[in-house]
This record gives structure tokens, C-alpha cells and sequence, in this order.
């Protein structure tokens, strides 16, 4: 008895392009494939694809989110037909490539069609079940994979606002401590030491510029003070901004939501 036998193998082109079992690739696919522009991805798409007057969604293409180091961004599956068509745009070797391969595969569709067409009416009928069942198996996928990113980013948001909490119940009684160590976080969240000293100095600048104030005039003048009245050079040389600010009330509560301020604006809490 013989026995059918289903190829599997893909060529090295299908593999380029990740042809799926329906014979679609995606933009990013093919973009990557025809050797465009890197940085022109979301405008060629937006042009060719999204804007596109002859293109249908659902038909010609269909939207999905996909994981890029850590960001979720948009792709789009498109069939043999309108892959075909997009690869004419680029007028390359790598153009032609893709038309030549994605015209094959149209063939092969409408050849298969035939053949459908040529089986008793309840095969026909069967096929058409598993088809309608097929797909409602991938959209069942498609929405418990879309209801769980939807958990994960519900989770993310609780995250950052139960964060953005914290920073906000910071008080003034332990301001010093509190400051300094989410003036640290941002600092090792953009690089380390020479991001913590630009971190300082934007929040002195801050406070300079909301408060009114000259944080080096007067650290200055007390320093000069304090050396009249005979105090130590070395304790005079520990004196910083920080010290200035906690002399006026004031100055510490500005200090204090600017700090505040700088946590939401760069993500740390």
C-alpha cells in the first residue's frame, strides 16, 4: 500500500522569510530579507502596508504584537499574493528572489484549490469543518496569549503606580536619606558614578531655578563664616549643597518634590 508522505522541509528561502503552514511570511521577514533600511521599517510599512489603498486587512495582511528586546512592537502576517507584490518595490536581487518564490507559491495554492474542488461534496464539507474548527483553535490562541499580555501589563501598571506611591509618601523628616538614595538609583539606572554626579547637580539646578535661590553663594558665605569664626578647615571642606538646604525649611520641601519629581521622571522609586 503506498503511503502519503508530507514534506516538511523548508527550503532556505522559506526559512528567510519564516513561511508558516498557510505559505505567509511577515513584514519584518521580509523586510529583513529584501535588505532595506533598518530605520525606515515603520515608515515602509505605514506606506506599503497600513496606507496602502489596495491592501484589505484581514485578507492581504493582519496586525500582531510581537516581543523585540523587551519592547512590544507590531508586525504584520501577509499572504503569498500581497508578499509578492510588496517584493516587486524593492529593486534589487533579493526582490526578485522573493516575487519568484512568493509566484510559485500562489501557483501551488490555486493548484491545491483545483483539487479541493475535485473531491466528493462531504470531503469538501469535512475539509471546510476543519478549516472553520482550525481556525477558531488560532484565534482562541491568539486571544488567551492577548489576555495574558494583558495581565502583564495590568501587573506592570500596578507596579509603577504602587511605586510611584512610595516616592510620593517620601516626607521631610528623613529627606536627607531618602533624596540621596533615589538620586542613586537614577544614577545607576543611566550608568553609574558620572550619571549619580548629573543626577545632584540637575536637582541643585532645580531647586536654584524653582526656589529662587544661590546654593553656591551660600555655601560660600557659611563657609567664610565658619572661618572667621575659627572652625576647622577640614570640617569646613565637608560642608556640601545638602547642608545648605537643611538651614531652611523651605528649601527642604522644595528639595524634597523636586527629588520626587526626578523618581517619576526617570522610572526609579
Amino acid at each position: 500500500m503506498n503511503e502519503l508522505q508530507v514534506k516538511t522541509e523548508l527550503t532556505p528561502i522559506e526559512i528567510a522569510l519564516g513561511i508558516d503552514e498557510q505559505g505567509r511570511t511577515t513584514a519584518r521577514k521580509l523586510y529583513e530579507f529584501l535588505g532595506l533600511a533598518k530605520s525606515q521599517f515603520s515608515r515602509w510599512c505605514r506606506t506599503n502596508i497600513l496606507d496602502n489603498e489596495f491592501a484589505e486587512e484581514g485578507i492581504d495582511y493582519e496586525g500582531f504584537d510581537i516581543n523585540v528586546e523587551g519592547n512590544i512592537v507590531k508586525d504584520y502576517r501577509l499572504s503569498a499574493s500581497f508578499a509578492k507584490k510588496l517584493s516587486m518595490t524593492a529593486k534589487n536581487e533579493r526582490g526578485e528572489q522573493a516575487r519568484e518564490y512568493f509566484v510559485r507559491a500562489e501557483e501551488k495554492l490555486k493548484g491545491f484549490a483545483i483539487q479541493i474542488s475535485k473531491l466528493p461534496p462531504e470531503m469538501q464539507m469535512f475539509k471546510a469543518l476543519f478549516d472553520q474548527q482550525a481556525k477558531q483553535y488560532l484565534e482562541l490562541q491568539q486571544l488567551k496569549e492577548d489576555n495574558q499580555k494583558l495581565k502583564e501589563d495590568n501587573q506592570k501598571i500596578a507596579e509603577k503606580i504602587e511605586s510611584i506611591r512610595d516616592v510620593i509618601s517620601l516626607d521631610t523628616t528623613s529627606w536627607r536619606d531618602d533624596t540621596s538614595a533615589i538620586l542613586k538609583r537614577i544614577g545607576m539606572k543611566y550608568g553609574g558614578g558620572e550619571a549619580y554626579s548629573q543626577a545632584r547637580v540637575e536637582s541643585y539646578e532645580l531647586l536654584n531655578k524653582r526656589m529662587g535661590v544661590d546654593l553656591h553663594t551660600r555655601l560660600n558665605n557659611k563657609k567664610k563664616r565658619m572661618a572667621e569664626m575659627g572652625i576647622p578647615k577640614s570640617k569646613i571642606d565637608k560642608l556640601t549643597y545638602v547642608d545648605i538646604i537643611a538651614e531652611d525649611k523651605k528649601l527642604i520641601e522644595g528639595y524634597t518634590a523636586i527629588v520626587k519629581e526626578m523618581a517619576i521622571k526617570y522610572g526609579v522609586t
